[in-house]
């Protein structure tokens, strides 16, 4: 059985895949759009146990920059299109660690707020390495997508409560 992110809207359930969060976004960052499958798999556990969340309720405060998990919260909450999706560079967490600095996601679900975490172990130094390069090179940029492809196969095969600590 294929995993997905359920949300109310207006009386209506909406289900998304995986899938369909990478239609949506296209090839370009499959690790982004996966971290963001996970954030939500493992807030909408956290804060609303008791069925699916309201789509439009859902907030997301977030250090990553990245645009696969941008788009992937777009998809499933129109966060970003409704001005509830909002990168805060203050929310780096130094104290982490170059790897994982910048996976902080504050998520709010109807007033209720989890700060997720990422576990070590998922991102490697050669993908930060490549990620924050400037001017990559073509086997540079190629090596980087292989990265992301293998990224976002390991954090979708971990259950979301072993990729992310609630704090």
């Amino acid at each position: 059985m294929t995993e997905a992110l359920t949300v109310e809207e207006r009386g209506r359930t909406i289900t998304f895949t995986f899938d369909d969060m990478m239609r949506y976004h296209g090839p370009h960052s499959p690790a982004g759009v996966a971290m963001s499958f996970k954030v939500m798999q493992r807030a909408f556990g956290l804060l609303s146990a008791g069925g699916p969340p309201d789509r439009r309720s859902i907030t997301v405060h977030t250090a990553f920059r990245g645009p696969g998990a941008r788009d992937g919260f777009e998809a499933v909450t129109r966060a970003v299109s409704d001005g509830r999706y909002i990168v805060d560079r203050t929310l780096v967490r130094a104290d982490r660690g170059r790897l994982l600095e910048d996976f902080v996601f504050m998520v709010e679900v109807g007033g209720r707020t989890a700060t997720l975490l990422l576990r070590d172990g998922f991102v490697t130094d050669e993908f930060i390495d490549l990620a924050r390069a400037e001017n990559r090179s073509d086997k540079q940029e190629q090596r980087l997508d292989e990265l992301k492809a293998q990224l976002a196969q390991r954090v979708l095969s971990t259950a979301s409560v072993d990729v992310f600590d609630a704090v």
